[in-house]
């Protein structure tokens, strides 16, 4: 699901999202905190969240000024029936073309801001390096991605979580609907997926999640 919220958005109390299960819990993150330092700096600019719906989400960012688009592209991706058949080897083939326009569909809008998480990690891979390139053609020069990514395949922290920003330099993780990992990255393999993107900010890995911050 696809949604758009301005700062008409109502920031009272909401009721629990569909799909978010558990508790909180609080993870320093030194890739949100320099965001946010932005985020508090500037007006006006037009941010996309990946994952389940997130109130706290929406109310803080338009509570800024800003505009958020949601987008939660691995439940679309999983659950769209993009898969279309098999090629003569056996592998998946996917609409990849039909999943951007539904999942992805910004109507001429450009970003200046996009919350990725570890959306590409759970992503079916044919869909990977498309979603790459298609944020790159709807960011405005100088746009940012805040992006984490696995560095391992097995352990708890394997396990697909939402991300909820707070005031601080912390995010709160909180799990979600499963759906298995797909890959897990090197600083190498994120290089090369976001080759055509100008500015790489790397941040210290912290229990098997490392995180980046791409501009456009």
């Amino acid at each position: 699901m696809s949604r758009w919220f301005e700062k008409k958005q109502d920031s009272g109390p909401s009721a629990a999202v569909p799909g978010l299960t558990g508790s909180r819990v609080p993870r320093h993150s030194g890739g949100w905190a320099a965001l946010r330092t932005r985020l508090e700096a500037e007006s006006g600019l037009r941010v996309i969240d990946t994952g389940y719906t997130s109130p706290s989400n929406i109310n803080y960012i338009t509570g800024l000024g800003h505009s958020i688009y949601q987008a939660d592209m691995v439940h679309d991706a999983w659950t769209g029936n993009w898969q279309t058949g098999t090629d003569e080897e056996g592998k998946p083939v996917w609409n990849v073309d039909g999943f951007l326009e539904q999942a992805l569909k910004f109507s001429g809008r450009t970003f200046d801001v996009v919350l990725l998480w570890t959306a590409l990690d759970y992503l079916p891979e044919p869909l990977v390096a498309p979603v790459v390139a298609h944020l790159f053609s709807a960011m405005n020069p100088g746009g940012q991605v805040l992006a984490f990514f696995h560095t391992r395949m097995q352990g708890p922290e394997t396990v697909r979580s939402r991300f909820h920003v707070t005031p601080s330099d912390d995010v709160e993780v909180q799990s979600t609907k499963p759906f298995p990992i797909q890959r897990a990255f090197t600083n190498r393999s994120i290089e090369r997926l976001f080759a055509g993107w100008p500015g790489h900010r790397q941040f210290l890995a912290k229990d098997g999640v490392s995180e980046v911050i791409i501009t456009r």
